[in-house]
C-alpha cells in the first residue's frame, strides 16, 4: 500500500491546500467573481471568458472538486452557483491561518 506524506497533515491543512490549488488560476478567480453576482449558466461563463467550452468546463470541475461551487442540471444546461457554506469555511481557514502568523 502506498504511503503519502499528505497523510501526516491535519485535515483542515489538506482542505485549505486543495482550496488554494483551486484558486491558483486566474480563470477560476474570474469564474468565482462572476458567480458571486448570482447564479450563472455554463454558456454565460464561456461567453465571458477568452477560453473554449472544454477549458471552462475543466476549470468548473476543479472549483467543484474543491467544493467552492455547486452545479444543478436544468435541462440541457448546468446552472452553477457558489457553495456559500464552503466559501465561508474557506474564508475562515485563510483568516485563521494569517491571524496566527507572527513576524519578527
Amino acid at each position: 500500500m502506498a504511503y503519502h506524506k499528505k497523510e501526516e497533515f491535519e485535515a483542515d491543512e489538506i482542505q485549505l491546500a486543495n482550496i488554494a490549488k483551486a484558486l491558483g488560476h486566474p480563470a477560476r478567480i474570474a469564474i468565482l467573481k462572476m458567480l458571486s453576482n448570482g447564479e450563472c449558466i455554463c454558456g454565460d461563463i464561456v461567453n465571458e471568458l477568452p477560453l473554449s467550452q472544454s477549458t471552462v468546463s475543466q476549470h468548473l470541475k476543479e472549483l467543484k472538486t474543491a467544493g467552492l461551487i455547486k452545479g444543478e442540471i436544468d435541462g440541457p444546461r448546468v446552472c452553477y452557483c457558489l457553495d456559500m457554506k464552503a466559501c465561508k469555511k474557506a474564508l475562515s481557514f485563510f483568516q485563521s491561518m494569517f491571524k496566527e502568523i507572527k513576524c519578527c
